[in-house]
Parts: C-alpha cells; sequence; structure tokens
C-alpha cells in the first residue's frame, strides 16, 4: 500500500512568521517609546530649567521695584506736596534715565548669553567690562539731564513749587544713576549663566535693609523728602557691591570672572549694534504707558481719571514682574541654546514659555475679574475711584495677557540678537497704533480712561501678532549659526585676557 504523501505542516510557518512579525512590531515599538520617552523627559527637563530661573528672577524684578516704591511711600508721610514731587521726579528719572540703562544692558543678553552657551566663558567678563564703560559713559549726560529736572518740568507748565522740589529730589538721585547701570550689567553677567538664587538674596537684603535706611533719613534727620532720594542711591550702591563681591570671589564664576582685561576697551561697536535697538525697544514701549497718564491729565475730570490710570498702570506693572521674569529666562535659554549650536532645543524652550505665559495669564487675569469690586480699596476709600477700578479691570487682566505674551517674544528676539526688529515693531505698535488709537478712543469717542488703556490694548495686539509672527518665521537653524558666527567673531584668544 503506497505511503501517503506528507502534508505540509502550514502552522509551523505561519508561527515563525508571526514571531517574526511580533518581534518586529516590538523593535519598532521599542523604538517609538524610547522617542517618546527621550521627548518627554526633555519636555521636563526644559520645564525644570525655566521654573528654576524663572521663580527666583520674578523675586528679583518684585523686590527691586519695590525700592522706588517704599521711598515715595515714605515721603508721602511729609506731605501732599513732597509726595507730588517725589512721584514727578520717580517717573521722570525712569523715563530719563533707568529705562535707557535698563533697555542698553539688556544687550548682554545676547552676547553674554551666547557666549555661555558656546563655552566662550572668559568672554562674558570681557561683554560686561565693554557694558559697564558704555553705560557709566551715558550715565554722565543723564546725570546733567537729572541736575536740571526742576528746569525742565518748569519749562513744559509743571507748577513752580513741584518743579523745584522734583529738582532737589532728582539731584540727590543722581548716584544712584550710576549704580543702576552696574547693576544692570552684573545681572545680566549672572542671569545668562543660569545664576539667580544670588540675584535674589541680595535684593531681598537691599529691600529690607532700604525700609531701615528710608526710615532714619526721612525721619531721624533733617533731610526730609531729600533723604528718601538719598536712600535710593545708597540702597542701588549696596546691591551694586553685593553682587560685585560675589562675582569676584565665588567659584561659581571663576570661569566668567577672570579679571580686567584691555581688550575690554575694543570692539565697543559690537556692543553697541544691540545695545542701541535694546535702549530703543524698552524705552518706545516704557515711555508709550507714561503718555497714558499725561494724557489723562487733559480728559474731563482729571483729577480722578489720573488716580485710576496711575492705579491700573500700577497694577499692570506689579502683574508684568512676573512676564519681565519669563522674558529675561527665555532669553536666557534661547541665547545659550544657539550660542550651544542646538536650534532644536531653542524651539522647545520658546514653545514652553509661551505655554506657561498664557496659562499664567489667563489665571492671574481670572483672579483680578474676581476681585475687582475688592481692588480699589488697596489704593483709595473713595467710592468712585473704586467703581471706576473695578470697570477698569476686566480691560487690564485682557492687557495683562498680552503683555505677558510679548515679553516672552521680546526675550526670544533678545536671545537671538534680533533686536532691531523688535524696536521697529515697538515704534509702529505703540506710536502708528497704539497712541492714536488711544486719542481717537478717548477724546474723539468720549471712553475717557477706558478709551486710552484700550488704545494700549490696540498698541500690545499689534505688537503680539508681530512679535509672533518673525517668531513663527524664524529659522532656528540660521540663527544657531549666526550666533556661532557672533560669538566667535568677538572671541578673543583666553591668553590674551589679562
Amino acid at each position: 500500500m503506497p505511503r501517503e504523501p506528507k502534508r505540509p505542516n502550514l502552522n509551523v510557518p505561519l508561527l515563525t512568521e508571526n514571531r517574526e512579525q511580533e518581534h518586529g512590531f516590538g523593535l519598532l515599538l521599542g523604538k517609538k517609546n524610547s522617542f517618546v520617552s527621550k521627548e518627554s523627559s526633555e519636555i521636563v527637563e526644559e520645564m525644570k530649567k525655566q521654573l528654576w530661573l524663572a521663580g527666583p528672577l520674578i523675586s528679583v524684578n518684585v523686590l527691586q521695584f519695590r525700592l522706588q516704591l517704599i521711598s515715595v511711600m515714605f515721603v508721602g508721610h511729609l506731605g501732599e506736596l513732597s509726595l507730588s514731587s517725589a512721584s514727578i521726579a520717580t517717573s521722570f528719572a525712569s523715563v530719563s534715565g533707568f529705562s535707557l540703562l535698563m533697555g542698553m544692558g539688556s544687550a548682554l543678553d545676547t552676547l553674554c548669553g551666547q557666549s555661555y552657551g558656546a563655552k566662550q566663558y572668559h568672554m562674558l567678563g570681557i561683554h560686561m567690562q565693554r557694558a559697564i564703560i558704555v553705560l557709566l559713559l551715558v550715565s554722565v549726560p543723564l546725570a546733567f539731564i537729572w541736575a536740571n529736572t526742576g528746569l525742565i518740568l518748569s519749562a513744559v507748565g509743571q507748577g513752580q513749587d513741584i518743579s523745584f522740589e522734583a529738582g532737589v529730589y532728582a539731584r540727590y538721585m543722581i548716584p544712584s544713576l550710576f549704580a543702576f547701570g552696574l547693576l544692570q550689567c552684573e545681572v545680566r553677567f549672572l542671569l545668562t549663566q543660569s545664576i539667580v538664587l544670588p540675584m535674589m538674596i541680595s535684593s531681598a537684603v537691599t529691600a529690607f535693609s532700604h525700609i531701615l535706611v528710608c526710615w532714619v533719613l526721612v525721619f531721624k534727620t533733617n533731610l526730609g523728602y531729600r533723604g528718601a532720594a538719598m536712600a535710593n542711591a545708597i540702597s542701588y550702591w549696596i546691591n551694586t557691591i553685593l553682587l560685585a563681591l560675589f562675582i569676584k570671589f565665588s567659584d561659581t564664576c571663576k570661569r566668567t570672572w577672570t579679571g580686567f582685561s584691555k581688550e575690554a576697551v575694543q570692539d565697543i561697536y559690537n556692543f553697541m549694534s544691540l545695545a542701541i535697538p535694546s535702549a530703543v525697544m524698552v524705552c518706545l514701549e516704557v515711555w508709550s504707558f507714561d503718555m497714558m497718564v499725561l494724557l489723562s491729565g487733559f480728559l474731563p475730570n482729571p483729577k480722578l481719571e489720573t488716580s485710576v490710570l496711575s492705579i491700573s498702570l500700577n497694577t499692570n506693572t506689579v502683574l508684568f514682574m512676573i512676564a519681565s521674569g519669563l522674558g529675561g529666562t527665555i532669553s536666557t535659554r534661547v541665547s545659550n541654546e544657539l550660542g550651544a549650536g542646538n536650534p532644536k532645543g531653542t524651539r522647545l524652550a520658546v514653545q514652553l514659555v509661551l505655554l506657561i505665559t498664557i496659562t499664567q495669564g489667563i489665571i492671574t487675569g481670572s483672579i483680578l475679574i474676581l476681585i475687582r469690586g475688592l481692588w480699589g480699596y488697596a489704593y483709595s476709600n473713595e467710592e468712585e475711584v473704586v467703581s471706576y477700578v473695578a470697570t477698569m479691570l476686566p480691560f487690564i487682566s485682557l492687557s495683562s495677557l498680552l503683555d505677558g505674551i510679548q515679553g516672552v517674544l521680546s526675550g526670544t528676539i533678545r536671545g537671538c540678537g534680533r533686536q532691531k526688529i523688535g524696536a521697529f515693531i515697538n515704534l509702529g505698535a505703540y506710536y502708528l497704533v497704539g497712541i492714536p488709537s488711544a486719542i481717537l478712543l478717548a477724546f474723539v469717542l468720549h471712553m475717557g480712561g477706558k478709551g486710552l488703556w484700550l488704545g494700549i490694548i490696540c498698541a500690545l495686539s499689534v505688537q503680539v501678532v508681530s512679535l509672533l509672527t518673525a517668531t513663527l518665521r524664524t529659522d532656528w537653524e540660521h540663527e544657531a549659526k549666526q550666533a556661532a558666527n557672533r560669538v566667535y567673531g568677538a572671541t578673543v584668544p583666553i591668553n590674551l585676557v589679562a
């Protein structure tokens, strides 16, 4: 009987094939899971870096902002004339001096940040020395302007009594001008290395000691309101000296501060090419907000309008301390990553900071709206003022959100070294759109203070859209190459650094 032919065992190859397929899918899934895990770890790591920088930096901004506020509060107990004079002098000092120095100092966000990312550590000290030289020279003509504050205020129609006392207050503040310029250089030098805790500690020590210094000079001497101005100068110098000692003696700055170098007086143009547009960016924005308060004085019932606009501006400034901290954070992260030649990391940093900023803006704005009926009592007991402030807070919440977004986008621009673009955007947003819109809404359409603040919102909207467009169109690979050219084109061989 013939043997039956052996049938092929179909199960075996099928099982083998299935196992091979399962093995292939396993490898694929493993690679995918590994990729996702890597992406997640990068996001978490970047989030940690940003929060580590932003928290202390926000504290530094708030503490430094408190100095002049504390001085004005002490002066307020001396009488209405002294309070008005100190307030006007402080506003004049911010517009004519502090904002300019702060803007010029922010050029170090680009120069120091990219050098640190590229591991050209010795260049940070050289860049800081150049900035110090330039800012001290710029402070000389600014000091002359401050010395003539009284004459300038009288020339623009301010009352003689207020002009005289504001002029005296400004003259006593002149030493603070030079300290402020040095402080900006030190802060940027440390920030671009992510060294923020020493800044927070020195700012806290300065802020709390400032209360004692103010009390002694205002109430325990014959200086009166002049003592408050002198206290500003003393406190700024205390903060400057504390940070200078840290930079000099701390091991943390051993690689980045290698001593004074003659190379610092060379290639000043490289610093000025960024410092001037940086200053324009900051000044155009600061001046436009102060202009809103001046315009409020021409509205019907100017006393009420000016009071409410001042409260609104103060509230917005306090909220902007958060955005400013996040802006400094992203400026550091962008400049460090570009200097290190990591465009992918730069893109991730920008995406995360925008997410953080929008979330923070929505939360703080919602809180403001919820407490709008109570917020005014922090500034005044008059029901008319409190009621007016309550109607303004929804507008302030919106402007705060937009201000936060533009703050981090401006920080991104500084980190890239594209300050010229930022300057043109701010010029168009505030002076071609914002201020004309504010005048139209407030005086032609008779919307009063709300119209002025809606003008600010129009400016911020244009600014956000323009900066966001510039950011979305950014070629990060090209920016990394530009950073390398900037860093290595300005690098001094380390053996030439004294």
